[in-house]
């Protein structure tokens, strides 16, 4: 329901319903007034553009409007046709559907599998709710992990009163104007050693630099490995903690994340991945469950002695892909 306290406290009120919503404000009937009504007005983001004209330009190119980062994913895995087909069989009706409006993030939770929690604030549009918003999209991996939610221990972080904002900035969110294929090329996505630039117990920091990443070894443990999803039997999870290379530069052991694609995920599309060996099926994960002391930050055996963790080609997933076995990094002993 809207809360009729609302109006009056927002800007957004001192326009009609109809501005937005369209439909016929001076029909006497619900049926009639309701002919043409328009329930998710910011689906198009020339709604909200009107007035805000620059962050609407910005957000249809960011990545979380256009969901290129899933397409651009899986594209290596596909030859040209089966790109082509994957593009109208699978991305628009089904990736796409991912994608969130300015209203997903500002007035109403977005809708996953079909269900939302709705209105964030009675309809108020709000600046931020990272627990009704960011947590209904990224629900299943990284906030739950962040909040301990996921039989952890919360994020040092998140136990300081910090949230998802304070580090992902609006910036990001919106976009900057440049239509991104993937994250990765975003150049001011948030790094640890943005606030943390004077780093102390500077051996262990100095000696593992530009090759070992944060969230190895300050990661507090297991977290959700997706292990059915973009299969044909569902999707199920378990927890677990997997060390192996870096899959973007071969080099930097990292934490990684097992994305169980195989050979016949999208075969109902009559895509058969002619260059499913391409990518792993396990990618570099900054994972949100970062605390100061860890097994691995209190020993060093836990890494070059007992290997907790360390992908191992027996534990592979079943049906993987070829390329799998090269993130598997056989860690020396240490010289003492």
């Amino acid at each position: 329901m809207v809360d009729p306290l609302s109006f009056g406290k927002d800007f957004h009120f001192s326009m009609e319903c109809v501005y937005c919503h369209k439909g016929d404000d001076k029909k006497e009937t619900k049926e009639s007034s309701h002919k043409g009504f328009i329930a998710r007005p910011s689906d198009n983001i020339q709604t909200c553009g009107i007035c805000h004209k620059k962050a609407g330009q910005n957000y249809s190119k960011s990545l979380h409007y256009t969901s290129m980062g899933q397409r651009e994913g899986v594209k290596p895995r596909f030859s040209h046709d089966e790109l082509k087909t994957f593009d109208t069989k699978v991305f628009n009706q089904s990736c796409r559907s991912c994608h969130a409006s300015c209203g997903d993030c500002h007035v109403k939770s977005p809708p996953v599998s079909g269900i939302t929690t709705g209105l964030i604030s009675g309809h108020k549009f709000v600046k931020k709710n990272e627990g009704k918003t960011c947590a209904s999209c990224h629900g299943g991996r990284v906030y739950p992990e962040f909040t301990g939610e996921y039989g952890g221990t919360p994020d040092v972080h998140y136990q300081k009163g910090m949230m998802c904002v304070d580090c992902h900035k609006k910036s990001e969110m919106h976009g900057d104007g440049i239509a991104y294929k993937s994250k990765q090329e975003v150049k001011d996505r948030p790094k640890c050693l943005s606030c943390h630039k004077n780093r102390k117990y500077q051996v262990a920091h100095e000696l593992h630099k530009d090759t070992v990443t944060c969230q190895a070894c300050h990661s507090s443990g297991q977290y959700r490995q997706c292990s059915s999803c973009h299969t044909e039997t569902g999707s199920t999870a378990k927890p677990d903690f997997i060390l192996g290379l870096n899959p973007r530069d071969n080099k930097t052991l990292t934490t990684l994340r097992l994305i169980p694609t195989i050979k016949s995920s999208f075969h109902q599309a009559g895509i058969k991945m002619e260059n499913f060996d391409a990518l792993p099926n396990y990618w570099n994960s900054a994972v949100h469950n970062i605390t100061k002391r860890t097994a691995r930050t209190r020993s060093c055996d836990s890494c070059h002695v007992a290997k907790e963790g360390f992908l191992k080609r027996e534990n592979l997933i079943k049906d993987g892909s070829k390329a799998n076995e090269g993130l598997i990094y056989n860690i020396k002993p240490t010289t003492k």
